[in-house]
C-alpha cells in the first residue's frame, strides 16, 4: 500500500496539490497539519517588537544595580535589598517622567540664570522625594540626595550609552 503524506501549512497550496497526486489505487493519504512558517519579515518584525520591551527591562535592572552601586560608593545613601532597589528605580523613573518636567518648566527662569546648574537640584529633589516615599531607600539629608543623584545620573548615562550600542537598529 502506498502512503502519501501531505504537510498542510498553507491550505490553498494543499488544495492545489491534491489533484496533482490523484486518488491512486491502494493509496493511503496522511494529512499532517503544521503551523505556517513565518516569513523572514514577520520574524524580524516580531523581534523588532520585543527589542524595546527587552531594552526597558534590562535598563530597569541595570538602574536598580546602579542604586546598589551608589550605596557602595556613598554610604549615606542606603538601599535595603535588590528588591527595594528595583522598586526605587521604578519610582525614580516615574517621578522623572511625570513630576520632573513640571518642575523644570516652573523653575525655568532660575535654571537659565544658573546656566542649567539648578537641574542638579531638581534631580536631588526627585531622589529625596523617592526616598521619602519608600522604606527601602534611605537618604538622610539633601546633600546626600544631591551626591547620590549625581552618582546615579552618571551611572544612568553610562547605562544608556551601553544599551544604545547594544540595541542599535540595523
Amino acid at each position: 500500500m502506498k502512503k502519501i503524506v501531505v504537510l498542510i501549512d498553507d491550505a490553498a497550496h494543499a488544495q492545489a496539490q491534491l489533484p496533482a497526486y490523484g486518488p491512486g489505487e491502494g493509496a493511503h493519504w496522511v494529512f499532517v497539519a503544521c503551523a505556517p512558517r513565518p516569513s523572514r519579515a514577520a520574524a524580524r518584525a516580531r523581534c523588532g517588537m520585543l527589542a524595546p520591551m527587552l531594552k526597558i527591562l534590562v535598563r530597569w535592572f541595570l538602574l536598580a544595580s546602579a542604586l546598589l552601586l551608589v550605596t557602595q560608593l556613598y554610604p549615606a545613601v542606603e538601599v535595603r535589598s535588590f528588591g527595594s532597589a528595583l522598586v526605587a528605580a521604578l519610582v525614580l523613573g516615574l517621578l522623572n517622567a511625570v513630576v520632573r518636567p513640571v518642575l523644570v518648566v516652573l523653575t525655568l527662569p532660575v535654571t537659565v540664570i544658573t546656566l542649567g546648574l539648578f537641574l542638579f537640584v531638581i534631580n536631588a529633589l526627585m531622589f529625596y522625594f523617592a526616598a521619602s516615599l519608600l522604606e527601602g531607600l534611605q537618604v538622610p539629608t539633601f546633600t546626600a540626595a544631591l551626591i547620590g543623584s549625581l552618582i546615579y545620573s552618571l551611572c544612568g548615562v553610562v547605562i544608556d550609552a551601553a544599551l544604545e550600542a547594544l540595541f542599535e537598529r540595523r
